[in-house]
């Protein structure tokens, strides 16, 4: 196999804290306590807790066989190239046109977040109105600016962010916890009475949307220091923190708000439930600093998801399923600057034409683009799931059997489940009708098909194309010294 052209990359950059910087921040936690929370208290009350912590754990199964793969799989490709492995190309092309389209589904939708977040931030500050479309281009060409620098500029820049925006749901926490709550503080919340509710679905649809993005530690394989430790380390501590922290806040507001009351209160005033929580325990001043961490939140989370985009499109240019400029790797910075331009493009276009057709930012651009990505992401991590056990069944490996059949078989099951209320309970995240809802949960299906359709083009007409998609690179004796020789790829 000729080697892969090299890819310009800063390898051995990324710590496991750097990695980690990158996937919590894609979550966007003070973003997503304060902006959907609401909506799982809602429909679960004060059980919602339990919700987050159960999403956690089936996404920590989802993990051991995630990570048991990183130390046998040396391509770039994260999901479509672990997918590829194990249930074979076409497959695998599917799953990379899906984690592409789906990345950039997550993160394009989030500038609407980002221009009604901060509409709001300015209203409850000064009383201004301003209008939401120069702040969301503001932010791509920022999220552009940042991409372009190197990639420990990114990690030290978002690990100020996260430090400053769970630190202010830690303010929360404390004030809540030091004054007792509305009514002392109570475990009424982990009761089965008050968990297993007709609400829980809705519950567990809303936590399982809230981790997205926490998968993507593989996709700095090569920026990371020793990549079959560290990416590991990294997921594992991700999705533990993800789990834990939401579980805890969630808790923390229905302390706040009073277990019989917090329901009642989600409904009335879902946007400023945090708010009225941080002004009630701490101070004022404090509900203006969380208006404000909130827009760098989502900052934090379109940086994040700008740089896993950009280096799919690398990986897949320099697997020639996309156009080779795409492949192309600043000399000094050592990022993937042109890769990133084109998402940068591409976001432009879809943020004005939504803008033109005088849509909402929240209601249509941020809830109608985000919901097939948060699917199409939840979708390969089933399909990973499914194929950590085809692919070391194949192989000869020291891995035991909770790492490749036990967990991963679990996690696939239950994420048929999850996948089941995502798509069962879009009408709960997008609030639109349900011919718009059905054709945006079947953009999955259709980008999908795409792909395998375009795999199986590529077998019969481009082989070599064919034969080279998630191939391992050719490596030196150093970097292959702790890695299982993988057997070949079914076709």
């Amino acid at each position: 196999m000729p080697e892969s052209p090299p890819s310009g990359l800063r390898r051995g950059t990324l710590s496991t804290a750097g990695i980690v910087f990158f996937v919590v921040s894609a979550a966007a936690p003070l973003t997503v306590m304060a902006g959907t929370s609401p909506v799982a208290l809602f429909v679960g009350g004060p059980g919602a807790p339990v919700g987050y912590l159960a999403a956690g754990l089936v996404l920590t199964l989802f993990a051991v066989g995630f990570t048991a793969m990183t130390r046998h799989i040396r391509n770039n490709g994260a999901f479509y190239a672990y997918i590829t492995r194990g249930l074979g190309r076409p497959v695998g092309m599917g799953a990379a046109l899906l984690a592409l389209i789906g990345y950039n589904g997550m993160e394009i939708g989030v500038y609407g977040l980002l221009g009604s977040s901060t509409q709001g931030t300015v209203h409850a500050l000064s009383g201004y109105d301003i209008p939401w479309l120069p702040v969301s281009i503001a932010g791509l060409l920022l999220i552009w600016w940042g991409g372009y620098r190197s990639i420990d500029f990114g990690a030290k820049l978002l690990g100020v962010l996260l430090v400053a925006e769970t630190g202010i749901l830690v303010l929360l926490a404390g004030g809540v916890l030091l004054e007792g709550g509305a009514h002392g503080l109570s475990v009424e919340s982990f009761a089965p009475s008050n968990f297993l509710i007709s609400g829980t679905a809705g519950v567990l649809a809303c936590a399982f949307a809230a981790f997205t993005g926490f998968e993507s530690t593989a996709i700095y394989r090569r920026e990371a220091r020793d990549p079959a430790r560290t990416i590991p380390r990294a997921t594992y501590i991700a999705v533990g923190f993800l789990g834990l922290f939401y579980g805890f806040i969630v808790w923390i507001v229905v302390q706040a708000v009073g277990t019989d009351q917090v329901q009642d209160a989600a409904a009335k005033d879902p946007g400023g439930l945090f708010f009225t929580a941080i002004s009630t325990y701490v101070a004022p001043w404090a509900a203006d600093l969380m208006h404000v961490l909130i827009v760098t939140s989502i900052l934090a989370s379109l940086l994040a998801f700008h740089n896993a985009i950009n280096r799919y499109g690398l990986s897949l240019a320099e697997e020639g399923i996309l156009p080779a400029a795409l492949g192309r790797v600043h000399p000094k910075h050592g990022s993937p600057y042109v890769a990133g331009l084109w998402q940068t493009a591409l976001g432009l276009v879809v943020v004005v034409g939504f803008a033109l057709a005088d849509a909402d930012p929240y209601t249509q651009l941020l809830l109608w683009v985000n919901t097939p990505g948060a699917t199409g992401l939840l979708a390969l991590q089933l399909l990973a799931a499914i194929a950590v056990p085809c692919y070391f069944r194949r192989i000869q490996h020291n891995e035991g059997v909770w790492r490749t059949v036990v967990a991963p078989s679990a996690a696939a099951v239950l994420l048929v489940g999850a996948l089941y209320l995502t798509i069962s309970h879009t009408g709960l995240f997008t609030g639109a009708p349900t011919s718009v809802n059905v054709i945006l949960q079947g953009m999955v299906a259709v980008v999908f098909v795409i792909g395998v359709v375009h795999a199986l083009r590529l077998r019969r007409h481009r082989p070599e194309v064919y034969a080279a998609f998630a191939a391992e690179p050719v490596t030196t004796p150093e970097e292959t010294e702790n890695d299982s020789c993988p057997q070949p790829i079914s076709s």
